[in-house]
């Protein structure tokens, strides 16, 4: 499954990949995150790897994010790996003017298991619906910050 989001955010780009590249920023945004941990000695470079754990509804759900691409300002890629489901999320912020960036979101999900499989084909905007949610709060945490 592969889709694409788009989001015009009122802030200079430098500033948009300030906050966003910021780690500790993440619980502004995306507050199903209970914590992370880097897994190596040079993290946000291509290649390094990140243990995030959020919470879905009760259930705690451990990821690995593997950065393989760092182009900033313009552009961020990296894989998620969850039970089940493969993620890969390409981020691109393109400057629009000196006060507004927009930031497109381009991702494709592979499910494993049959009961992921399941919920990728009966309910896949589900998942759309999730990254753009944590977009929009991105931009109300950027524009307030």
């Amino acid at each position: 499954m592969k889709y694409s989001l788009e989001l015009t955010i009122d802030l200079p780009r430098d500033r948009v990949i300030e906050l966003f590249d910021n780690m500790d920023n993440l619980k502004h945004w995306q507050p199903e995150l209970i914590s992370w941990e880097h897994l190596d000695d040079h993290p946000g470079e291509p290649g390094s790897q990140t243990k995030l754990v959020y919470l879905m509804g009760k259930k705690e759900v451990e990821m690995i994010e593997t950065i393989v691409k760092r182009k900033m300002p313009e552009e961020f890629t990296a894989t998620y790996e969850a039970k089940g489901v493969w993620n890969s999320v390409e981020n691109y912020f393109l400057e629009v003017d000196e006060t507004t960036t927009t930031w497109v979101l381009g991702t494709e999900f592979k499910f494993t298991g049959l009961i992921m499989q399941l919920v990728g084909k009966l309910m896949p905007g589900m998942f759309k619906k999730q990254s753009y949610k944590y977009m929009v709060q991105f931009k109300k945490f950027a524009e307030s910050a």
